[in-house]
């Protein structure tokens, strides 16, 4: 853990470095779709896209998490009601599947549709058909939210999706890497801790440079 303590300045310093393992000249001939999966993975796309015009969205998902323990993300549910169950926790917990479909639907409801309209202005998330993505994130504790957005989007049949994130576990690694076609990466941790202890800094983005960066202010 204390080998890779702040090994990152921040995400200008994380895009800055990635920017030299994901081949950036195919990004921009080939158009590829920048797809969020975080809000600092939001901020990560932008400074990773650069000068380049290549679009940028943002899939949004929320955690749901175990009944008697707010730490715990037992699933994640995202646009679309996709969902992704962490079956292991479920079972060890023994927390009933009624209520996961209960919770996704009102996580749905209360605040993956609401971002939807502040965002996007209630634009659904685009289609990804033929289209090559590269899923974009800050870093990764348990990979539910690649596994969320890589369901909902090889759903769409696109022509490749690709993976960047600067820091990520070995076993979420390992797990992601039958489902992408590349994943470009830092650093892979064995005992990951959570994502911002190998940054010197990680601030919030807020609401304002979500809206920025996804274009619905002429100041981008």
């Amino acid at each position: 853990m204390i080998k890779y303590k702040n090994i990152l300045k921040n995400r200008a310093d994380a895009a800055k470095r990635l920017q030299e393992v994901v081949p950036m000249q195919k990004l921009k001939d080939e158009n590829w779709k920048l797809v969020a999966v975080s809000r600092g993975g939001l901020e990560l796309a932008h400074q990773l896209r650069g000068k380049y015009k290549n679009s940028i969205d943002f899939l949004f998902s929320e955690a749901i998490l175990a009944p008697n323990n707010s730490e715990c993300e037992i699933a994640r549910v995202c646009e679309g009601e996709e969902i992704v169950i962490n079956e292991n926790l479920v079972d060890a917990f023994e927390i009933k599947y009624d209520y996961i479909y209960g919770e996704a639907r009102r996580k749905n409801e209360e605040k993956i549709l609401s971002y939807i309209y502040q965002y996007r202005k209630g634009r659904p998330f685009a289609s990804m058909n033929s289209q090559v993505v590269l899923l974009v994130d800050e870093g990764s504790e348990t990979g539910l939210k690649f596994v969320t957005a890589l369901k909902m989007i090889l759903a769409m049949r696109p022509k490749a999706v690709y993976i960047a994130v600067p820091i990520i576990p070995s076993d979420v690694l390992e797990s992601l890497e039958p489902f992408t076609d590349n994943i470009f990466f830092l650093y892979n941790i064995d005992d990951y801790v959570e994502t911002s202890l190998y940054y010197e800094e990680l601030q919030k983005v807020d609401e304002d440079t979500i809206e920025k960066i996804l274009g619905e202010k002429s100041e981008v």
